[in-house]
């Protein structure tokens, strides 16, 4: 389903009650909630919970808090929507890991609140996603932990606006709003970000190949 132009009516019509046009919103921005939450999501969670489950209890979060924004719109709404999204995904990470998340690197404090940051591991993973066969399984593995080390080595704000941009396919000024920094530097961030994964990529063997 196309993306609307513009949100408001959709919005004014589910603050008078129209449930119809609060499912039509939602749905449009299914897809994109649904890439932030296999993204983030704790590989040790995969298999325990689907993300189609946590994108019904955003539904019904935003169901609920839909007159705050209505009354207080601070940001566009896929972004309000992707950080009540993003917070159901930091319960899960607290409620199913507890004592098991490591007090550092788990989450990334950015301006809009904190979400739980995608993992070296989940990144290598996504960029290998077209590696199934069984003769590569070896390869896979090998290339994975290459990759892993070497997206560890990248800045932490350029690995975060590459995941933004390439991977939740935000756009640069909705980036520019999640980081809360100008467009101009979103976009220099972006573009260091994807020269440096460029030449991560060259550098594992076989992985053009």
């Amino acid at each position: 389903m196309a993306i609307p132009e513009d949100d408001a009516d959709l919005v004014l019509r589910a603050k008078a009650g129209d449930q119809q046009a609060l499912a039509e919103l939602f749905a449009c921005y299914r897809d994109r909630l649904g890439k932030l939450v296999r993204i983030r999501m704790d590989r040790r969670l995969y298999g325990r919970i689907d993300t189609s489950d946590v994108l019904q209890d955003a539904y019904l979060d935003a169901a609920r808090r839909l007159p705050e924004y209505v009354a207080a719109p601070a940001v566009p709404f896929y972004l309000w929507l992707r950080a009540l999204t993003g917070q159901r995904l930091v319960d899960l990470h607290r409620h199913h890991l507890g004592a098991q998340m490591r007090a550092a690197g788990q989450e990334v404090s950015l301006y809009r609140g904190a979400l739980p940051a995608a993992s070296s591991a989940s990144l290598a993973h996504q960029l290998l996603g077209g590696w199934t066969s069984p003769s590569q399984a070896a390869v896979r593995v090998e290339m994975q932990y290459r990759l892993q080390e070497a997206l560890n080595s990248m800045d932490p704000m350029d690995r975060e606006v590459l995941v933004l941009r390439h991977f939740e396919e935000l756009t640069n000024v909705e980036t520019s709003e999640v980081l809360g920094i100008e467009t101009s530097a979103a976009s220099k961030r972006y573009i260091r970000a994807i020269r440096r994964l460029k030449a991560i990529l060259e550098a594992v063997p076989g992985f053009f190949e």
